[in-house]
């Protein structure tokens, strides 16, 4: 459901990849040029609505559309009942987020979310390297310089839903403001609506999700946001956030830069001696390694580790993890309430952003 870029470029090939564990039946997408690409493209038939697709026997859904849309089509396929395999942002408030666990619970079906770096096998090597708990821990620290997806697909075939009608191109930004101001109620101006949206939500949500699994296993607790900016029309994102368990502090820092044709991602992990970093190539390059560096110290020296862990596709396997979860094999990885949290510490970010600015305002006004 949603055969934009991410479903023709990622996900139908990966799906198609794995042809002993999925059976790629049906896709659905308003735009007419998209379903016929679909069609000719991957060879399945295409619809533009829910309709057509309960005409077809389904096991699952895998759920690409606009974040917008996000909510009604989980509550769809639960009523329809499947099971779902949801795009980030899941949402973009807690209230919608507890609605679609509430109709998980009632179909009792599998719910997991996309967030392909728990996957990853560098990450998965990080966790195996942390030491046995936090208390040491000083600083945790994302950074994301991004410039977008077009330096890295611009080689591949797909087509882009030129063709939506207005109408529903209205709907749908109606729904996401409706979404955004249920979770931030305060954020009105448009740097901050698209930052949250943009910035906050769709990109940076993977880092928050992936350091939220870091410091599970270490342990420490995710306290209180410090401070927070949205920025350069929306397309920046940063937030420093407490870390209660060990007196530690994560920051978090994430910029598109369209014109700057260079993928930097990292994640880095410091305590009093040792520091781990993560640095992730372009979600859009299929197989390309994650450099996963430890570096230790003493006094007087440094001895620096690169571990490179091979090249499995995370995408690819996140959906062996959607399988293994619907057959029992092994417990959901990113579940509702795993996104919930993160959904939670970005719409406080958001709040602390528009409360900082309403106070700047009002000295402004009083000043």
């Amino acid at each position: 459901m949603g055969a934009g870029i991410v479903g023709q470029i990622i996900h139908l090939p990966n799906l198609g990849r794995l042809t002993g564990r999925f059976e790629i039946c049906v896709a659905c997408d308003p735009p007419a040029i998209v379903r016929r690409f679909i069609e000719a493209r991957f060879g399945i038939p295409a619809y533009s609505g829910f309709d057509d697709l309960l005409a077809t026997p389904l096991d699952a859904v895998l759920i690409a559309s606009p974040d917008a849309l996000h909510l009604e089509h989980v509550l769809w396929a639960f009523a329809a009942g499947l099971y779902v395999f949801c795009e980030k942002p899941f949402a973009h408030g807690l209230a919608d987020v507890a609605e679609m666990i509430r109709a998980r619970n009632a179909a009792d079906k599998v719910l997991q979310v996309v967030y392909m770096k728990r996957f990853d096998s560098a990450y998965t090597q990080f966790l195996e390297h942390l030491p046995n708990n936090g208390s040491d821990l000083k600083q945790t620290t994302v950074e994301a310089l991004d410039p977008d997806a077009d330096p890295f697909v611009r080689h591949h075939e797909w087509r882009q839903g030129g063709d939506l009608p207005a109408d529903l191109r209205a709907d749908l930004d109606r729904k996401q403001r409706e979404q955004v101001a249920r979770a931030v109620p305060s954020l009105l101006e448009d740097e901050a609506y698209r930052g949250s949206c943009d910035a906050y939500a769709s990109s940076v949500v993977h880092d928050v999700n992936a350091v939220h699994g870091l410091l599970d296993r270490l342990g420490v607790e995710v306290g209180s946001v410090l401070g927070a900016q949205l920025y350069a029309e929306g397309r920046g994102g940063q937030g420093a956030v407490r870390l209660s368990d060990s007196g530690a502090i994560w920051i978090i820092s994430h910029l598109t830069v369209p014109q700057r044709p260079h993928y930097c991602e990292r994640i880095s992990l410091v305590f009093d001696d040792v520091s781990f970093e993560l640095c992730f190539p372009s979600p859009w390059l299929a197989h390309h390694p994650t450099g996963l560096t430890v570096r230790r110290g003493t006094e007087s020296e440094m001895h620096t580790e690169a571990i490179r862990c091979g090249c499995a596709e995370g995408f690819v396997e996140e959906l062996k993890g959607f399988h293994a979860a619907l057959t029992g094999d092994c417990p959901i990885v990113n579940t509702a309430e795993h996104s919930a949290r993160d959904t939670a510490l970005l719409a406080d970010m958001a709040v602390w952003r528009a409360a900082s600015s309403d106070n700047t305002a009002r000295m402004g006004a009083t000043g």
